[in-house]
């Protein structure tokens, strides 16, 4: 597949390196392809990626990964133009910084950050995917100590062939994929998101965990 990665930054980068391993073509869409201080991984990767500026990135493929902090959303959606019947993944969380230093989520039970990007991306069919653990699992999924089981990954959305396409694009970088159903299912995934970062700042900044699943 070829598929557009919106942002440079470590979820991006990791995705990006990722997929391109598994066989997939990479355009990183940035601001300044080739200038400025966040650019892709490009040499890293090979011949398997380009850069490209964001709206002719969004143009290049009709699958867009969002992967953006969560206060550029709505420039980064813009820029991109047109994104009607393309496959929109949205990876971000809606995080928000307290005076204290704490995190939460901006939006919450009633309203998801996922459901703001279908609405500001009016005619995408956007999934939420790929939120739920920091780039460290993107980069390497693998955890050998956990005999067969795999690290899960999350996702919903409203449109099915868009999920089939996220459900595979996880399977290839070593997730086990699981449909939680449609978009409003984001206002629970990005809660999970945030209860993973709170561990992994808990445990001294360890990003080495994830959620499996246990079947009978």
């Amino acid at each position: 597949m070829k598929i557009t990665i919106i942002g440079a930054g470590k979820v991006g980068s990791a995705l990006g390196k990722a997929w391109a391993k598994a066989g997939h073509y990479i355009v990183f869409g940035v601001r300044n392809p080739g200038q400025g201080r966040t650019q892709p991984p490009l040499e890293e990767i090979g011949v398997g990626a380009t850069s490209m500026t964001v709206p002719d990135a969004a143009r290049a493929s009709d699958i867009i990964v969002l992967a953006t902090p969560w206060p550029a959303v709505p420039d980064a959606i813009r820029a991109m133009g047109e994104l009607r019947g393309k496959v929109l993944i949205d990876c971000t969380n809606p995080l928000s910084l307290a005076g204290d230093g704490s995190l939460s989520l901006s939006l919450g039970s009633t309203h998801s950050g996922a459901e703001e990007v279908a609405k500001l991306a009016g005619g995408a069919n956007v999934v939420k995917a790929f939120n739920t653990y920091g780039w460290e699992n993107f980069a390497d999924s693998a955890y050998p100590n956990a005999a067969a089981l795999k690290p899960v990954m999350f996702y919903c959305g409203d449109h099915d062939e868009a999920k089939a396409t996220v459900h595979q694009l996880a399977a290839a970088i070593g997730f086990e994929p699981v449909d939680t159903g449609g978009l409003g299912m984001s206002r629970s995934l990005e809660p999970l998101a945030l209860l993973w970062i709170r561990l992994n700042i808990r445990e001294g900044r360890n990003a080495n965990f994830t959620w499996a699943r246990l079947t009978r």
